[in-house]
């Protein structure tokens, strides 16, 4: 076996991954970061960041061999031609479902950061303190005060454009200007104020895209291409900011194709000595030793690497000593909401594709929610208005001059809403090892075990109902409510499984993110979240990545760990 030696490794090279190797090499840490996907270098391996859909073979859609060689991506709309080779080959990576888990991973240089929705909020002391208030899994370690400067400092490197909205349930942050509503959501926006009496708002959502040049990289262009890979730079991903700031400092190793089978645990010393990997193209075994490791493979890779490890020492893994290593996953349910028609505004039109939309703070179950609800918890909308399709385009009137002229008129003004709500910490939803089923790499793969409950499903019917009662409210036409039915996954925001906590009997991780059983391990993705809030989390992870680090480097002087 060959060996290498570095003071950091870091697992995993999408969001958390790439700002844990930015932040440990610029303080001076020579640190490997391994992948266990294939490289994709910025602009260079972006094979049609500006194709247009009539360039296609099919439109950008889906073949029936892809529908038959991916079965789980299929169950949504991540599955098309455009951006195929950016998922994960389901028969290379197979899982086990006893309860159906829509897994949509991404394997490569990246992970999903090149194909994140890139909404970016932040949670507040509501979401830090709602375990410990309503008694659902177990109390957070931190409040909002100790997240609060790492969520501005990973805001204003990774470049988040919106408005300081002064929303009681969702924290300002520091923001680059926002992207503009278009004159039909400013009215509406201004409407809903007036009718709640400031109590409910339409703001302008909150996206890791660049509206100004920033750290080298090009203000957004309003192609809306973004999981095509951009070569603006425009939104974050590890390619287009995290990695190219660690490279600068020389002390950055990349190696793709490393697949981190395990965690090497030393007994004596109770810290973790280095990793285990095999080749991805060779199956070759090589080890890595290094003083600090952060594990940021996703939430539930992640999960996987630790019950891989130390089964010598505790059957369930690193990190299973509480019992709670593998359970409480959680997602965001959604694929339900409501929308109508906007009248008149026929003499204007939208500007570009832009690259965001609307966003609903949450106001179910906070201050100033009068209502008696049945369920815990809340959500939020994502949404915008726009005009719909050509007018003159139907079958009746397909023939003449005047169907040409009326199909280079836009349609109607509409509103739509999706609404994202909380999951809550079940102890029963989790995953395991199954030993029985190996994926291409002869590893175990895991099995999935995990559904929404009454409180979601109680939640749903709010979802629809509240968003259809605000648009009539503030005169929307023909409104209606759809459930597009939901299956836990499908909202790629998977989180828990190795929670945060204050005591080593019931969580997995401490309060600065560290295995409480291999305090030199830290785990800062979706895994560590201890419960999930109703907003997108992966600014989240951005800040309590640099937090760790930070805390990890100063017991490294310290000779602490």
């Amino acid at each position: 076996m060959a060996t290498n030696t570095y003071d950091a490794i870091v697992i995993g090279s999408g969001i958390s991954g790439g700002w844990a190797a930015k932040e440990l090499t610029e303080k001076g840490l020579k640190t490997i970061m391994l992948e266990r996907g294939r490289n994709i270098e910025h602009i260079k391996d972006y094979t049609a960041p500006n194709k247009m859909p009539w360039e296609w073979p099919h439109a950008g859609g889906r073949t029936q061999q892809m529908i038959e060689d991916y079965p789980v991506l299929r169950r949504d709309y991540p599955l098309n031609e455009k951006n195929l080779d950016l998922w994960a080959n389901e028969k290379d990576s197979p899982y086990t479902e006893v309860k159906r888990f829509d897994w949509y991973r991404g394997y490569h240089v990246g992970g999903r950061s090149l194909m994140w929705g890139r909404q970016s909020y932040r949670l507040g002391d509501l979401d830090f303190e709602a375990n410990l208030k309503d008694g659902h899994g177990v109390d957070w370690p931190i409040r909002y005060k100790d997240i609060a400067p790492w969520y501005s400092y990973a805001e204003k490197f990774a470049g988040i454009s919106g408005n300081r909205d002064g929303v009681a349930s969702l924290p300002d942050g520091d923001y680059m200007p926002p992207m503009p509503m278009n004159i039909v959501e400013k009215d509406l926006a201004e409407r809903l104020k007036k009718q709640y009496g400031g109590q409910r708002h339409f703001i302008m959502g909150r996206t890791a895209n660049i509206t100004v040049p920033h750290e080298g990289r090009v203000n957004c262009q309003y192609q809306n291409q973004c999981w095509l890979g951009c070569n603006f730079g425009a939104y974050f991903s590890t390619q287009s900011a995290t990695l190219p700031a660690a490279k600068k400092t020389n002390n950055l190793t990349l190696r793709p194709f490393s697949i981190v089978t395990k965690i090497i645990y030393d007994k004596n010393t109770k810290k973790a000595k280095g990793v285990e990997i095999v080749d991805a193209e060779t199956n070759k075994t090589y080890e890595f030793f290094a003083k600090v490791i952060f594990v940021c493979a996703s939430a539930l890779n992640s999960t996987w690497v630790l019950m891989n490890s130390a089964t010598d020492v505790w059957e369930g893994g690193l990190g299973s000593s509480s019992g709670e290593l593998g359970h409480n996953l959680m997602d965001h349910h959604f694929r339900c909401g409501a929308g109508g028609k906007v009248d008149g505004y026929l003499d204007s039109y939208v500007f570009g594709r832009r690259p965001t939309g609307l966003y609903v703070p949450r106001f179910v179950n906070v201050d100033g929610d009068t209502k008696k609800r049945d369920y815990v918890r809340g959500f939020g909308y994502q949404g915008a208005a726009g005009r719909g399709r050509w007018s003159g385009a139907v079958a009746e009137m397909e023939v003449g001059g005047a169907w040409k002229d009326a199909i280079c008129e836009p349609g109607d003004w509409n509103v739509g809403f999706t609404a994202f709500g909380e999951t809550l910490p079940y102890h029963e939803n989790k995953i395991t090892l199954d030993k029985s089923k190996k994926d291409k790499w002869g590893l175990p793969v895991l099995s999935f075990d995990a559904e929404i409950k009454d409180n979601e499903l109680k939640m749903r019917a709010d979802m629809q109902n509240e968003m259809k009662e605000m648009l009539e409210s503030i005169g929307v036409k023909d409104t209606y409510t759809y459930d597009n039915v939901y299956g836990l996954g499908q909202g790629i925001h998977e989180m828990g499984t190795a929670r945060m906590g204050l005591d080593p009997k019931t969580s997995v991780l401490n309060g600065n993110n560290q295995v409480w059983d291999a305090l030199n391990v830290f785990v800062t993705d979706g895994a560590c979240m201890t419960s999930a809030g109703c907003v997108n989390p992966s600014l989240t992870y951005m800040a309590l990545t640099a937090r760790a680090v930070d805390y990890a480097v100063s017991e490294l002087k310290k000779g602490n760990i």
